[in-house]
């Protein structure tokens, strides 16, 4: 099997009859690449004369995005955050070690397995789209999906809400009728800016950021198998 997907059209997934919409974030809810991520941002501390940080700290500078990220773990190691050539640099390093210990969490291909059968799938992440869908096809997860937008692509990242509101319209779905799942307080504010329900995945690293700040209407799921069960029972109240 190839390692390098194309990119696939929107709507060439699978999309169940039903308008309901449930859209993931990625990193720290579909897969647990927290450690890959975390060593390639070291090997670029490390590249520039740095000491390597511990792997919890650079864990609170993941979710904005690889240049946020990029220039988060420099200037903590105390170095230049403007590097010019750092984020191509870290792209590099990250292409090469993305596989080494991500993968999905336990449960989740199982879970979106069921999910498509009753609503439409998409993916809303501020990673990059080429290892995103890279990731989602070496673990055959990217035929589960409806759409996938990236961090790089037409839309602002998260917590900007265009990209979960283009998706919205694109699957001729509404608000009402879409529910968001992501890890961190970033996909928790993008979810409230676009008005949709929001289900806060606890067993990914957003939290370590140390910043959740929820409402009591806002449900989270502590173990990653039971992330369908809540998803389905969502669902319940919509179809």
């Amino acid at each position: 099997m190839s390692t390098e997907p194309e990119n696939p059209a929107p709507g060439t997934q699978h999309r169940a009859p039903s308008t309901a919409l449930i859209v993931f974030d990625l990193d720290g809810t579909l897969i647990d690449s927290r450690l890959d991520i975390a060593e390639s941002a070291n090997e670029v501390v490390e590249s520039y004369g740095g000491a390597a940080l511990p792997i919890d700290r650079v864990s609170t500078m993941i979710g904005e995005g690889a240049q946020i990220l990029v220039e988060r773990a420099l200037e903590a190691g105390g170095l230049d955050p403007a590097e010019p050539e750092a984020l191509a640099r870290f792209k590099r390093i990250y292409d090469r070690r993305l596989l080494l210990h991500t993968k999905p969490y336990e449960g989740i291909p199982d879970a979106l397995a069921r999910l498509t059968t009753r609503a439409t799938l998409a993916v809303l992440t501020n990673k990059p789209e080429a290892p995103t869908y890279r990731l989602l096809h070496v673990f055959e997860l990217d035929r589960r999906f409806a759409w996938v937008v990236g961090g790089d692509g037409a839309h602002p990242r998260k917590p900007d809400p265009a990209g979960l509101r283009y998706l919205i319209e694109t699957a001729g779905s509404s608000a009402e009728r879409t529910l968001y799942v992501g890890d961190s307080m970033i996909d928790v504010e993008t979810a409230r800016r676009a008005g949709v329900d929001l289900l806060v995945a606890k067993y990914g690293f957003g939290e370590l950021r140390g910043e959740l700040q929820l409402r009591a209407d806002e449900p989270t799921v502590d173990d990653s198998r039971m992330l369908g069960e809540k998803i389905e029972a969502w669902l319940s109240t919509r179809l």
